[in-house]
């Protein structure tokens, strides 16, 4: 069994100065980080490099020249025989099941994020399409989100969209 922490767009420091309290605590605690694209900045990269037991990422449209560098567009993973893949954008919405599960015929979890919008669906085919939202912009959702789950053999259980708390903006500010 791992544990597994799922983030994306964090934006870092044009969002937020740094991530949350309550991210970093489930980082620490995580056997696996999955961030689906958009860093910005390369020194949050370096951040969860040193924090992270494993870390495993994908550089997003917001992403320059230094971190598309050190990160692939798309990344692949398993994990007690869940096949996960991560990319940063997966297009429009309606249609996303059918498309991913074409593009990624060989992947039990897919982990995207762009949109900010939190997502947990299952295409036709059993893939998985998770999108933990943004821990540091909530766009146009209640509150700033991430993910955690849990792997056991060869299945992917509970996930959990976790809030984070919007008093750590005032905290930061």
């Amino acid at each position: 069994m791992s544990s597994l922490v799922l983030l994306a767009d964090t934006h870092v420091p044009k969002r937020a100065r740094d991530l949350p309290p309550a991210l970093w605590a489930a980082v620490d605690a995580a056997d696996v980080v999955i961030h689906a694209g958009d860093w910005v900045d390369i020194a949050t990269l370096d951040a969860l490099e040193r924090r992270a037991r494993r870390l495993v990422g994908v550089h997003g449209n917001n992403d320059g020249a230094a971190l598309r560098a050190r990160l692939p567009e798309v990344a692949r993973l398993e994990v007690d025989g869940v096949r996960i893949a991560v990319v940063h954008e997966t297009g429009a919405a309606p249609g996303r099941e059918v498309r991913m599960q074409a593009a990624f015929p060989d992947a039990d979890v897919l982990v995207f994020g762009h949109s900010h919008i939190p997502w947990d669906t299952t295409a036709p085919s059993g893939l998985r399409l998770l999108n933990p939202g943004s821990p540091t912009d909530r766009r146009r959702q209640p509150v700033a989100t991430f993910m955690t789950a849990t792997t056991r053999h060869g299945w992917l259980a509970d996930v959990q969209l976790v809030p984070v708390d919007p008093a750590w903006r005032a905290a930061e500010a």
